[in-house]
């Protein structure tokens, strides 16, 4: 079985950050913070455990933050170089940005140099949201500074901290009435050199969709006249969950607005009932019929049936596809039926359909039983 975030973020972690602080500071008791940090540690969940070390910190760093904040920065250690995948090293740092995002409100100028540093060893957009909720002009200041850094990872933040829908994180309200501040820093970043930066501008502006899709469709509008295509990229990613929505606009900017004459044949949906833990294919064969080509934005669509008896839909993008006159092409998807903390399978009925152009189109059903 695969460890949890958590026990990943165990023991350990207490273990580097007392040691990293007891370099930087003479007073700190590496000691006596280990065991206040571990005090009911083993209970807590990956996020309660970061702020309980973060609080921790608190207590056992100097009362003044300005002396505390120097002290942090100091511990810290050196940059991530580039941006693949890091594994839960970098999380060694979530119970920092708590510290700021806790404890550094009243101090602005040292919360963002520890945010600007801490930000290119792991993330502050947790900790940023802080501070805009706090101070939001002074802070989209700086942000729009910092969508010039050197630093991919600093821009990012720029981005990544501002989204009005952050996963794991409070909404921020007034970005979701009025996403206008956000989207004029995203403006400075819409030609970022970086795929690191562009992907969060993408998913920050699919955020903003979701409350203002009129925003979401005027601004890819304009960001689509002479687009590059790293930025044309951009957009497609945003509009992810309004072509997912079957949204006219979104498919109309995409050039998928029209309606398809694809025919649909050779279904199968194996095996048709299932149990809880297998693994599903669907298949089908698309067929243009017509005496010239056809392109089509194709989809997938399962209906899980939720714990309560209703069914919720999920989609999965599968491809875009262009079939000269008469051709065809067989599309497949597996699917795993495993419980997942993402995902919990429920036994019923489970619809699925296949949506052409953001027009659905019925495939069949499966029937799933508890393991």
């Amino acid at each position: 079985m695969a460890q949890t975030l958590k026990s990943r973020f165990g023991p350990s972690v207490v273990a580097d950050i007392a040691a990293m602080l007891s370099s930087s500071c003479s007073a700190f008791d590496a000691e006596v913070f280990s065991a206040d940090a571990l005090s009911g540690f083993e209970a807590l969940e990956l996020m309660a455990r970061a702020d309980h070390l973060a609080d921790a910190m608190n207590r056992h760093l100097p009362a003044d933050f300005t002396v505390a904040g120097e002290v942090v920065l100091k511990s810290l250690g050196p940059i991530l170089t580039g941006t693949s995948e890091h594994g839960m090293a970098p999380f060694l740092y979530l119970p920092h940005v708590l510290f700021v995002a806790k404890f550094g409100l009243e101090h602005f100028d040292l919360s963002m140099r520890l945010q600007h540093a801490l930000t290119q060893r792991f993330t502050a957009e947790f900790s940023i949201r802080a501070f805009i909720e706090q101070d939001q002009a002074r802070t989209l200041r700086q942000l729009a500074h910092w969508a010039r850094d050197p630093s991919e990872h600093v821009r990012r933040l720029v981005s990544e901290g501002t989204r009005p829908r952050l996963p794991w994180a409070s909404r921020l309200r007034a970005f979701q009435r009025d996403p206008g501040p956000v989207l004029e820093l995203l403006e400075l970043l819409k030609d970022d050199p970086s795929l690191y930066v562009r992907r969060s501008v993408a998913n920050n502006l699919n955020d903003i969709g979701k409350d203002h899709p009129d925003r979401l469709i005027e601004t890819s509008g304009k960001w689509l006249v002479d687009a590059s295509a790293q930025r044309r990229w951009i957009v497609e990613h945003a509009l992810r969950s309004a072509i997912k929505r079957g949204d006219r606009g979104a498919l109309t900017l995409l050039g998928y607005a029209h309606t398809s004459q694809l025919l649909v044949h050779d279904i199968s949906i194996t095996p048709q009932t299932a149990v809880v833990g297998d693994n599903l294919t669907i298949a089908c064969i698309l067929h243009n019929p017509l005496r010239r080509p056809q392109t089509a934005l194709i989809d997938l669509v399962v209906h899980y049936v939720k714990a309560h008896g209703a069914s919720r839909a999920k989609v999965f993008k599968l491809k875009r596809i262009e079939l000269g006159a008469g051709e065809s092409v067989r599309l497949g998807k597996r699917l795993s039926l495993a419980q997942l903390t993402t995902r919990r399978h429920h036994a019923g009925e489970h619809h699925v359909d296949l949506l052409i152009n953001g027009k659905s189109q019925p495939l069949g059903r499966f029937d799933l039983r508890a393991d």
